[in-house]
């Protein structure tokens, strides 16, 4: 019976190892042996099984690095002529490429670490920022040969990597590298070790690749195995110039990417207080709990290469009503089942928290811990991001844009109406950007809020939202400036109720909200205000036109008569080709009142500098012009001349507001 049974077992092989001898039963002193064996290797008898019968396809390797091999079918050379593959040992085999070891040059000290500035990462790993190339080392088993032999590299990132979406990278060899795209070409060559530069694109997905190797001739292909060692992290790059968080400025870098510690504004904008905070992005573990925030988000890895879309993901998940984020907020004042927020002094111990408990909310938080955390995790992944402080900080839930309080017949508040607040100091983080969603001169310093106030799309987060858009009262430009403008310049207003249950307008207060809006001032430990930024100086007719505008697109537009007729028109125009650098340029100014009065208008200008990338640079010139514009299709027009100069990567904007 014994005998029978090899028989069957034979027979079953045949044709798929034709030529290879199995000796079933040809061997006893071998099969007495083999439960010794299997004790020895219990775990990988399968492996050894297939390695004893067919090698080709399951070599051994005593260097750590699995290979899988794949070898092709044909006649002639690969048969032998007669049909046959070769058996185990062939010479034929030897003409297989296979990768023996992969050299990603990851010390802290190298040239990869240093020239894309992760050497301060307490992480054993390779970390790149996208747009830059790094060099890596592969030995194989056998010198390479351009001519018969290719090799590609392998990347994956995700849970479903898709070539399409960006999240499965092939990265082929080229003759010479172009860059903006992923690609790698051999720059050394020594017997069976190959030097690669490999580039990859300012806007690569960022996160952590899964790196393997593969290789193919007309013998077969064969594939390196996962290491985790040689898993790639890959981050924003504003170094690169192509990145979208491209920041000029070297020390703006130093302070808004790789100053781990930094101070905090709190108190009233009377008395201004400072903590100092340990962002700590470059601890060790930081970067995978960063990462580990980013995949409890669900959300699509396809979408990481876009800062406007990681930004608001940390800003959803940094707090936990609706996601089961890093932070549980707590205003209760009874923090005792868990931390005060005022005991918190660092993010580092609060994200190694939430990674270790695999996602369960650390208790507690408020605004100054939200925006500590945030400032570590977007710093981690390259994004330059800052802690805000806006001292007499506005609440609006009802989107009026302006803070409301309302009273009865007698002048007493109505309770449960008065929902709006306005907080002695509430923290927030700018984060810096390019927004080629928005119009050009939108993109520079973004406002993001983690802090659970009021949903956006369904979630508790806030921004990206542009400074600019916010100072001109664009309120109407994504994402959430609404919200954030009337945090920094809504007026108060106070409302009556009437005998027949409406309410009228009695009284406001214009200059009380968005004072002293205050950040740690690059490379010092001093008080930077930058309430500039935010809003034009108070009371002038810069800051009310951006009230009226912002507050004619909220909830009660009609609280305010505008003083803006709607009959005045105004067209720009540029007379000949366009502009050329070094030549002047003319515009032409034309105001049209199709009213039956007549208007006296204020108009303001402003010529900026601007990168292509829509980011403001700085403002080149301001002018203010009184006009009066007869009735009746009356025009008037005035020359605008500039000068247009060459500077790489900058262009002149033109900004022009009427009043009338």
């Amino acid at each position: 019976m014994p005998a029978e049974r090899r028989s069957a077992r034979g027979r079953s092989a045949v044709g798929r190892f034709p030529s290879v001898t199995f000796g079933f039963g040809e061997d006893t002193e071998a099969e007495k042996e083999e439960p010794k064996e299997n004790n020895v290797k219990k775990g990988n008898a399968c492996k050894e099984w297939l390695r004893k019968v067919c090698p080709c396809c399951c070599p051994k390797h005593d260097d750590g690095i699995d290979t899988e091999v794949t070898l092709v079918d044909g006649p002639g050379k690969e048969d032998g002529g007669n049909g046959e593959k070769p058996v185990p040992g062939d010479k034929e085999l030897d003409v297989l490429l296979k990768v023996k070891s992969i050299d990603l040059l990851k010390s802290k000290s190298g040239a990869n670490r240093t020239e894309h500035h992760t050497h301060l990462y307490q992480s054993d790993n390779l970390i790149i920022r996208r747009g830059q190339s790094f060099e890596m080392w592969i030995t194989l088993s056998r010198p390479f040969n351009p001519s018969s032999d290719e090799l590609h590299l392998d990347l994956k990132t995700g849970p479903l990597a898709v070539v399409a979406k960006g999240t499965h990278v092939i990265i082929p060899l080229v003759a010479k590298l172009e860059g903006d795209r992923w690609e790698a070409a051999v720059v050394k060559q020594e017997d069976k070790k190959i030097k690669l530069l490999v580039n990859s694109p300012a806007t690569a997905v960022i996160g952590r690749y899964q790196l393997t190797v593969e290789t193919n001739n007309q013998n077969g292909s064969a594939s390196s195995t996962h290491d985790p060692a040689n898993d790639i992290y890959i981050l924003f790059n504003p170094w690169c110039q192509d990145d979208i968080v491209y920041m000029d400025s070297e020390d703006e870098r130093q302070e808004y990417i790789l100053n781990d510690t930094g101070r905090i504004y709190y108190g009233t904008k009377d008395q201004i207080g400072a903590r100092t905070w340990n962002y700590g992005q470059f601890s060790d573990r930081i970067l995978a709990a960063c990462l580990f925030v980013m995949e409890k988000s669900g959300t699509s890895p396809s979408g990481w290469g876009d800062p406007v879309n990681v930004v608001r993901i940390i800003s959803a998940m940094v707090n936990s009503p609706d996601d089961q984020g890093v932070l549980e907020g707590n205003w209760s004042g009874d923090y005792s089942n868990g931390t005060s927020p005022t005991v918190w002094s660092g993010s580092v111990e609060i994200l190694e928290e939430y990674h270790k408990k695999n996602g369960t909310p650390v208790k507690y938080g408020q605004c100054w811990v939200f925006a500590g955390v945030v400032t570590t995790v977007l710093r981690c992944l390259g994004i330059p991001t800052r802690t805000v402080t806006n001292f007499s900080s506005a609440h609006d839930t009802d989107v009026s844009l302006t803070t409301d309080v309302y009273l009865d017949e007698n002048l007493e508040p109505i309770e449960n109406l008065n929902v709006d607040s306005i907080w002695n100091f509430h923290v927030w983080n700018d984060c810096w950007m390019a927004r080629k969603d928005l119009p050009p001169g939108h993109g520079g310093w973004q406002a993001v809020d983690a802090t659970p106030q009021e949903t956006s799309q369904g979630t508790y987060c806030c921004g990206p939202a542009s400074l600019a858009a916010v100072r001109y009262g664009q309120v109407y430009l994504k994402r959430d400036t609404a919200f954030v403008f009337a945090e920094v310049n809504s007026d108060k207003i106070y409302w009556q109720k009437n005998a027949d249950g409406t309410f009228t307008q009695i009284y406001s207060e214009k200059k009380i909200v968005g004072i002293s809006i205050s950040t740690k001032a690059v490379g010092s430990n001093e008080r930077s205000d930058i309430t500039h930024l935010y809003k034009h100086p108070e009371g002038s007719n810069e800051e009310r036109i951006a009230v009226e505008t912002a507050c004619s697109f909220g909830s009660k537009a009609k609280a305010y008569s505008s003083p803006t007729a709607q009959d005045v028109s105004l067209e720009v125009t540029l007379d000949g080709e366009g502009p050329k650098m070094g030549k002047d340029a003319e515009l032409m100014i034309t105001l049209k009142n199709s009213s039956s009065q007549q208007r006296s208008v204020s108009l303001h200008s402003q010529v900026s500098v601007m990168y292509y990338t829509g980011v403001h640079k700085a403002t080149v010139r301001t002018d203010t012009t009184d006009i009066e514009v007869l009735p009746n299709e009356g025009e008037w027009s005035i020359s605008f001349w500039m000068t247009f100069f060459h500077q790489q990567d900058h262009k002149a904007y033109l900004t022009i507001w009427i009043v009338s």
